[in-house]
């Protein structure tokens, strides 16, 4: 599928969705394959993380989604071959209110991304820690959706309210919308909890986690400072194998997730 657009969402802050979007898209990239990045997090925190200056004056999505700019013009190249970018900005923080009185609201950035779905092989959307209008907008615009989900006590309170976003939006606005898989990120193999809750996870949702599981990973939480993915910080770390990993199992699936 030409365009394949997959949307990295949960609404709890902190479980490794710009990390996964990020590093998902560089590894996608690494297999030869064409990848477009949108970043529709106010806190624009995936251009910073592969070296785009957030305070740019240049057009972002915003402009694309709520001033109906084209968004060919707004995307950029990045560092990595085969990566390209749609940055985000903090006007994008009030994009939430103005889009509540536009006609089709929920529509707005899968009728922009349409002119570029058939450039790329893949594009993915690194979603705000919320379930307003922004993250509506990624879900009716993807194709599947991938979950991160962090090993800790908590992991699995959001879980169930965003399973039940994606059946209703499924539901009214995007049938086509499949679940890609939930991706257990921060893993701690020291650490017991991290196994009880990684037990508990898959005993529930067995067959909708993904194999791979991110580690809890040194080398992956500093690669963000110096503007740069995991494999082009530091290749050989155990962070990047598990990026690389989960790109296999992305391009390996036989089917989606039914949702």
């Amino acid at each position: 599928m030409k365009g394949k657009t997959i949307c990295v969402a949960n609404q709890k802050g902190g479980v490794g969705k710009t990390t996964t979007a990020i590093n998902l898209g560089t590894s996608l990239a690494l297999h030869n394959k064409k990848i477009l990045i949108i970043d529709i997090d106010p806190q624009a925190n995936a251009g910073s993380g592969i070296g785009i200056n957030k305070e740019s004056d240049l057009e972002n999505i915003y402009h694309a989604l709520v001033l109906e700019r084209n968004i060919t013009s707004i995307i950029r190249q990045t560092g990595v071959p085969n990566l390209f970018i749609v940055s985000s900005s903090r006007d994008l923080a009030g994009a939430e209110i103005e889009l509540v009185g536009m006609t089709q609201r929920e529509y707005r950035l899968r009728k922009s991304l349409e002119a570029v779905k058939p450039d790329f092989d893949f594009i993915i959307i690194d979603c705000p820690p919320s379930l307003g209008l922004l993250t509506i907008n990624s879900l009716v615009a993807s194709d599947s959706v991938l979950i991160p989900l962090q090993c800790e006590y908590y992991a699995l309170e959001g879980l169930s309210d965003l399973l039940n976003t994606v059946k209703l939006v499924k539901t009214r606005l995007n049938p086509d919308l499949m679940l890609e898989g939930i991706l257990l990120t921060m893993f701690d193999k020291r650490n017991n909890l991290c196994h009880q809750v990684s037990s508990e996870i898959m005993e529930h949702f067995s067959t909708k986690v993904f194999e791979v599981i991110i580690p809890r990973n040194v080398r992956l939480a500093e690669c963000p400072s110096h503007g740069k993915p995991i494999f082009y910080y530091d290749k050989q770390s155990a962070g990047s194998k598990s990026y690389i990993e989960l790109a296999q199992h992305v391009l390996g699936m036989k089917g989606n997730i039914n949702v």
